[in-house]
């Protein structure tokens, strides 16, 4: 309960602020639409790529593709992965029109360059190696 106030209070010494949690997998995982804001409003000057899972804790498709997106948020060092929760978020996810999960939107410099709609694993490490190297 601590870390949680204290992300909603501004975080605390020793967290990446911008997220409200952040695990040692290289998964940022957002649970406020203002700490969101921030994180993606920092993201758009960037070059780098960004994966947003938008998923839902009672989605099979969405826990059947977690394993596969740990294993390329650790292979792809080098782009950012984010966790969306379209329950827990749902302005994040209507702003970005998820209509189904899981789906990953891939964007570079605050804009939507692509996105896959479905556990398709194949098809959401080719397009990450795809735009990583744009």
């Amino acid at each position: 309960m601590g870390s949680f106030l204290s992300s909603m209070l501004g975080g605390s010494e020793g967290q990446d602020s911008s997220a409200s949690s952040e695990s040692s997998s290289g998964i940022s995982s957002f649970h406020s639409s203002a700490r969101w804001q921030l994180h993606f409003n920092g993201c758009k000057d960037s070059s780098q790529l960004m994966v947003i899972d938008f998923a839902a804790s009672w989605c099979g498709p969405c826990k059947f593709m977690e394993p596969a997106v740990q294993e390329m948020a650790n292979k792809f060092s080098d782009v950012q992965f984010a966790k969306i929760d379209v329950d827990e978020l749902s302005d994040v996810a209507q702003e970005f029109k998820v209509q189904a999960m899981p789906t990953f939107v891939l964007v570079k410099q605050g804009k939507e360059v692509d996105r896959v709609v479905g556990a398709k694993k194949d098809e959401l490490e080719k397009k990450i190696v795809k735009y990583r190297a744009l």
